[in-house]
């Protein structure tokens, strides 16, 4: 059946909104973590941007995760905010849609360019002397069009199948964002085989980019025990630990959203593992890169001073 046999032609997102004291706080928490979020993503894509000596696959890399975090950020909190802000908030069929659509692409885009991220370090680490060539400009460009052009895929085929189901009513959403998962529990219809799609599909979707991750710092191990000098390793490893960091926390909150039994966790559990996916990954990840790293740290304070000076 198509969109058109649905009677529902706006949702209600419930939020937390049976805790009405708690919701002015947490509107105020939000909107600073949005903030800081968005500030954080922002100035690492333009300090990559002006920086020339950081114009290497590695930086390129982290700026195009900054502008896919700053993008989901900003697909789910403005809506969140509103939903705290408001005794009924609703949001049109065509607007869920297209938040579905925006939280799949960003959240698989980002899958993929963190399997990318994972190869580059592997070629620098255990290639340093032909690491020119494996990750030339021409291969960088395949890597980043490929994990977006993967991303929108993920997205177009899951999103026009969730929203082909009938939707007669109820039309409560019991979360804080039109996600897969809580938009199907509202279809009129059975939805089992999309279910046991989207289950496969998901997996295959974490598990490529997460096999790649793994065999890579796989190989990035075994190499760097082999060195023979200790600052060699201390160096490989710190190249390493900013993206491990994120790809820990990406992946643990991702699949505790996507990949949990059905009747296993309440509502509120739910939401407060969805809330772990869309405002921590977004805000820790400018900290992460931006603290352990001495380059962007060095280009940080250089852009810093520039602006002071004019």
């Amino acid at each position: 059946m198509g969109q058109i046999d649905s009677s529902v032609v706006e949702f209600i997102l419930l939020g937390f909104s049976h805790f009405p004291e708690l919701q002015v706080h947490m509107f105020g928490a939000f909107l600073v973590i949005y903030l800081v979020t968005l500030t954080g993503n922002a100035t690492i894509v333009t300090v990559i941007f002006l920086d020339h000596s950081l114009h290497i696959p590695m930086y390129l890399f982290l700026q195009n995760l900054s502008v896919v975090e700053a993008s989901f950020s900003t697909t789910v909190m403005p809506e969140m905010l509103v939903v705290l802000t408001s005794e009924k908030a609703t949001i049109s069929f065509g607007g869920c849609f297209v938040q579905t659509y925006f939280i799949l692409l960003f959240g698989g885009t980002e899958c993929f360019l963190l399997g990318a991220m994972a190869y580059d370090r592997f070629a620098a680490v255990c290639y340093p002397l032909t690491y020119p060539m494996i990750m030339s400009k021409r291969i960088f460009v395949k890597l980043v069009v490929c994990s977006w052009v993967l991303g929108i895929m993920t997205a177009t085929v899951s999103v026009t199948w969730v929203f082909s189901f009938p939707f007669c009513g109820p039309s409560k959403i019991n979360h804080i964002s039109c996600e897969v998962p809580a938009v199907l529990e509202l279809a009129c219809s059975d939805t089992f085989l999309f279910e046991v799609y989207s289950f496969t599909g998901t997996i295959l979707l974490v598990l490529v980019p997460f096999l790649l991750i793994l065999l890579s710092y796989t190989q990035i191990l075994f190499t760097v025990l082999r060195m023979p000098s200790t600052t060699g390793r201390q160096k490989a490893f710190s190249t390493c630990a900013s993206h491990l960091t994120s790809v820990t926390l990406f992946y643990s909150t991702a699949c505790m959203t996507y990949l949990q039994p059905k009747s296993k966790y309440s509502p509120d559990t739910k939401k407060l593992m969805s809330l772990a996916y869309s405002l921590l990954t977004p805000l820790l990840n400018p900290l992460i890169y931006s603290l352990r790293n001495k380059e962007m740290k060095r280009a940080v304070v250089k852009l810093c001073q520039i602006k002071v000076v004019f």
